[in-house]
């Protein structure tokens, strides 16, 4: 018992010498091209905390988005998912390091024996017969192995694992960026579809007071038949467009209920038919910022840190290994319920096992492991580059829509100018009621587009945040 306590105090020294000196441990960082600037850069770009950038949708002063993406953080099944996965991971971890230390068993048997009677052949006589006794067998003690860790080989494989839970964490934040940006995207999409039911069925009005005065003035002998076929066809035209915007709203509705962890059917009629009243703020973030901010990153970064230490892991089969093991206990025979014997025993061993020849087996595993750290270094560079291009696309997207909303904005005014204007000349009798409908309803169509715009607007804000990383 002594040996294996002093074995167990030797151990946490033991480790923090290993941990120190791994001669197999492979470099894993990764040099970059990171740009200094951004190509397209917005100008509104502002200097405020970065702390927005995990509560960025309350710049849209919405309270039924905040409401919906409170949700879906509690209840989303995605992110449920990575959370068991987390856990899965964080056991891996204990796993791994476990093999760091000596493991200490308990043992214990126990028997019952009695050979066959024999009966040995006497010269002259039947025989004797040999009567075997019964006895009882007991023992139990301790066993304790250690694979002492020479070079650090053990100690690589609990660093890759630990890498790997590092990396389930930030998959989880790489799904919940995702997911809010799904819920805010979905639900700013289903406001600007309200808004365009709501002009459609305004529109449709239009074209409905529009053939009953055509109507009219067919039957006083003003207009003919073909006027008023033709705008039975625009009327009717409109009336279709209905049916196909509710069922995207109904998608939409359905979307957003899936993400926040309840049945599709449960946002149906409960959603307001409001509009965000502000836009967030873009932060003035620089290109080499998104190495901290986006969870892929990050999580690429680690998968390049697991490979490198499976790499040094493999690479230590090559050498030696070492094991120590001690045992004792007691053990106890009984003959006839009588004791015979009892004595407690102990054992120390040490043993020593190299590589000598394993057909390449060795090697092509390491092979393998470099192999995977090379794909692991080059994905992690392609993350980077398609977080750079989600940055610029995001840019040139907000930008574009922007000016288009700006250029809809003024052909708005324009258009409600030319209505006023129309309806002060009916007024006075030098424009028809039908020239007043045709300037509302070119107005309908601009407002349509408008409303369009508008959203886009929006939904580029979300996905600029999603490409920054935002929401973690």
């Amino acid at each position: 018992m002594n040996v294996r306590c002093n074995l167990l105090r030797l151990a946490p020294a033991a480790l923090t010498i290993l941990s120190a000196c791994t001669p197999t441990r492979v470099n894993d960082q990764i040099a970059l091209n990171i740009p200094k600037q951004w190509s397209h850069a917005a100008a509104e770009q502002t200097n405020e905390d970065r702390s927005q950038l995990t509560t960025w949708w309350k710049g849209f002063h919405d309270p039924q988005l905040d409401e919906l993406i409170a949700q879906a953080l509690i209840n989303n099944h995605d992110l449920k998912i990575a959370a068991a996965r987390i856990k899965e991971a964080n056991a891996m971890v204990i796993m791994a390091e476990a093999a760091l230390f000596p493991s200490l068993d308990f043992g214990a048997s126990g028997g019952r024996e009695k050979r066959i009677d024999r009966i040995i052949p006497v010269p002259g006589n039947t025989g004797i017969k040999l009567l075997t006794p019964t006895v009882n067998a007991v023992t139990a003690g301790l066993n304790l192995n250690w694979e002492v860790d020479l070079f650090g080989g053990n100690q690589l494989m609990a660093e890759a694992a630990t890498a790997q839970a590092l990396g389930s964490v930030e998959g989880r934040r790489s799904i919940q960026v995702a997911l809010l940006a799904q819920v805010a995207t979905h639900y700013l999409e289903l406001k600007g579809v309200q808004r365009q039911i709501m002009l459609l069925k305004q529109n449709v009005a239009l074209q409905q007071k529009r053939l009953q005065l055509l109507e009219a003035f067919y039957r006083a002998g003003l207009t003919t038949n073909l006027e008023v076929s033709r705008q039975k066809s625009v009327l009717h035209t409109f009336e279709s467009r209905v049916p196909q915007l509710k069922t995207s709203e109904a998608n939409l509705l359905h979307r957003l209920g899936v993400l926040i962890g309840t049945t599709p059917t449960h946002l149906d009629n409960r959603l307001t038919q409001s509009v965000p009243l502000g836009l967030p703020k873009i932060p003035a973030l620089l290109p080499s910022d998104l190495l901290a901010q986006r969870p892929d990153l990050r999580r690429a970064q680690t998968d390049v840190s697991a490979a490198a230490a499976n790499l040094g892991s493999a690479r230590t089969d090559l050498l030696p290994k070492f094991m120590l093991s001690a045992s004792g206990g007691y053990g106890a025979l009984a003959l006839g319920g009588f004791p015979v014997l009892a004595d407690s025993v102990y054992t120390l061993g040490s043993g020593l096992a190299a590589p000598l020849f394993n057909a390449g087996r060795i090697q092509a595993q390491i092979t393998a492991a470099d192999a995977r750290l090379e794909q692991a270094a080059i994905a992690y560079e392609k993350t980077f580059i398609t977080a750079l291009e989600d940055v610029e696309n995001a840019f040139v997207t907000h930008a574009s829509a922007l000016t288009r909303r700006d250029s809809l904005a003024r052909a708005d005014d324009e258009a409600l100018s030319t209505l006023n204007n129309t309806d002060a000349l009916y007024q006075r009798g030098t424009a028809s009621k039908l020239n007043v409908l045709d300037a509302e309803h070119a107005r309908l169509a601009v407002a349509d587009e408008l409303a369009k715009s508008e959203t886009a607007v929006l939904v580029s804000m979300v996905t600029l945040y999603r490409a920054f990383g935002g929401s973690w």
